[in-house]
């Protein structure tokens, strides 16, 4: 294994800038550029010198002998001032030590994971951490990374060994007295089984993390001229929809993201719903339709039923006169002049939001998880009359369910999961 090097810290020009050393030669390659290295653990300044002894730097000095370390290797760091200039001459005098190179993305963190130190589940929870923009894209990142998904995966793994055993002592020691074998014990790990099945449905079933990131796809649908656009700019809070007296104006479909609340939302204006011969705006309704069909959550500003039963129907336009009266069925009535009735949709929307959204004390599986998780599933529920079956099944959930943890993933996936991180993660 070779050793390797980058900054781990953010982009320079920073305040102090942390230069990362993991591998055998950490230790060597430390004490060429800082002299004596200090007890473990322990922090020490030290000044960082290239080959020739030039005073490249003072830093703050830290070794973390290996394998309790965030990389299962010897680790140093070296705690430098942030400007590019140093970071620079570091990264320079540490390029002409032997065995040494610099990292690839995410190559620390691959490390942890080959190493042990981390499983697959929490690897993805660190490169989630890094691309979090919203609070709850945060939690949930976080909650990954710190071992909930890992947690309730090899939990479900120790309950599949556990009736594993039950089995195969079934098989193999049928005809010892302390270990039952009847149907009676047979059907009760069937039971077992299949209650395990139901405890993982349970969490598949649930929302998906990508919902986080995705973001609640909010359409806002109904006839021309029903202030649709209007509402989105009010929404959205900046003009991304031409508002116009004229029929038809909007033609396509207009989304804008939006981040309310620690919630990401795409914001949909459709064009309106009428029965047209004009094939442009046919292509429109029929787009708008597709919207409304496959929303999150439609809120729907005509004055006829909307078509669908969880649709928010809004009373719009209750400003203009001779709509002052919200009729019977409106959820909300709102008012360009009103910024307090933008202020009640948007915590409609919120309250419908929340239970689109994974909780944040639940596990939340990313989309290739649930897969993974489905087929565990499928496998434990095909169920036999015959326990040597019964057996295979419950190998193969475990094989799928080990897929989860990173156990037998291929390099190629690994390679696409750390191409996402920065170098010095």
């Amino acid at each position: 294994m070779t050793t390797i090097y980058a900054v781990s810290s953010g982009r320079p020009p920073a305040a102090i800038a942390v230069v990362r050393i993991s591998g055998p030669a950490a230790c060597t390659a430390a004490e060429t550029l800082a002299g004596r290295l200090p007890a473990p653990r322990h922090a020490s300044l030290a000044g960082l010198r290239d080959a020739d002894g030039a005073l490249l730097d003072r830093a703050l000095v830290i070794v973390f002998p290996g394998p309790r370390t965030a990389t299962g290797e010897d680790l140093v760091e070296f705690h430098c001032h942030g400007g590019r200039a140093v970071i620079a001459a570091v990264e320079r005098a540490l390029s002409l030590v032997p065995g040494l190179r610099p990292a690839e993305p995410g190559e620390f963190t691959r490390r942890a994971l080959t190493n042990g130190r981390i499983d697959l589940t929490e690897a993805e929870g660190l490169a989630d951490l890094l691309e979090a923009e919203t609070e709850g894209q945060r939690i949930a990142a976080i909650s990954a990374a710190e071992g909930r998904v890992s947690q309730a995966v090899r939990g479900w793994m120790d309950d599949v060994a556990m009736l594993s055993a039950r089995i195969e002592a079934m098989l193999d020691f049928s005809d010892e007295d302390d270990v039952a074998s009847d149907a009676a014990a047979f059907d009760a790990i069937r039971r077992a089984v299949d209650a395990l099945a139901d405890r993982i449905a349970g969490v598949v079933d649930a929302p998906p993390v990508e919902r986080l990131k995705d973001g609640i796809r909010v359409v806002i649908g109904g006839p021309p001229n029903s202030g649709k656009s209007t509402l989105l700019n009010l929404m959205g809070e900046r003009d991304a929809a031409i508002v116009s007296a004229i029929s038809g104006t909007t033609r396509d479909r207009i989304d804008v993201p939006v981040m309310r609340g620690g919630i990401a939302y795409v914001l949909t204006d459709t064009a309106g719903l009428i029965d047209t011969l004009n094939p442009i705006e046919a292509i429109g309704v029929t787009r708008a339709e597709q919207a409304i069909t496959t929303a999150d959550i439609l809120v729907w500003l005509a004055d006829t039923a909307p078509p669908r039963a969880d649709a928010i129907w809004v009373h719009a336009r209750a400003d203009l006169a001779g709509r002052d009266v919200v009729p019977e069925g409106r959820a909300i009535a709102i008012a360009q002049t009103d910024p307090a009735s933008i202020d009640r949709l948007w915590d409609e929307l919120h309250r419908r939001a929340d239970a689109l959204l994974p909780r944040s004390d639940g596990v939340a599986l990313k989309a290739h998880q649930r897969r993974q998780c489905a087929a565990a599933i499928a496998t434990l529920r095909e169920t036999s009359g015959d326990p040597l079956i019964v057996a295979e099944h419950l190998r193969r959930a475990r094989s799928i369910l080990a897929e989860v943890l990173g156990l037998d993933a291929t390099g190629e996936m690994l390679d696409a999961l750390f191409g996402r991180f920065c170098i010095g993660k």
